[in-house]
């Protein structure tokens, strides 16, 4: 059983910025090759990690949407919220993208 504190990072596959046309939420697959997660959002070390997403496309495909991998330097403390942006309403093909990154609230980051 792993303990969180008082430092750690997330990632979640949930939309923020509603707004952004043929941007869609994620579904987070696997993190340095890792796929079971028991929280949501995922919380895990600050670093660098591989991560890998599924698109949830507009237009839902048999067997489901290509597999994405996108690098990222997690900072502590900080929420990343990791969405597919498609090129027009009718593409199933995306580009995984950072919608937004947030501070986590009652996380410290050490030395501060």
């Amino acid at each position: 059983c792993q303990t969180w504190g008082p430092t750690w990072s997330e990632v979640s596959g949930a939309r923020y910025n509603v707004a952004v046309i043929n941007r869609q939420p994620a579904v987070i697959e696997s993190i340095d090759g890792h796929s079971s997660f028991p929280t949501r959002p995922i919380k895990i070390e600050p670093g660098h990690h591989e991560i890998t997403i599924t698109g949830v496309s507009q237009r839902p495909r048999p067997g489901g949407g290509d597999l994405q991998k996108i690098a990222l330097d997690v900072e502590p403390c900080k929420l990343y919220y990791i969405n597919a942006q498609y090129a027009s309403p009718v593409d199933v093909k995306y580009a995984p993208v950072i919608d937004y990154v947030d501070t986590i609230p009652g996380c410290r980051v050490p030395g501060k």
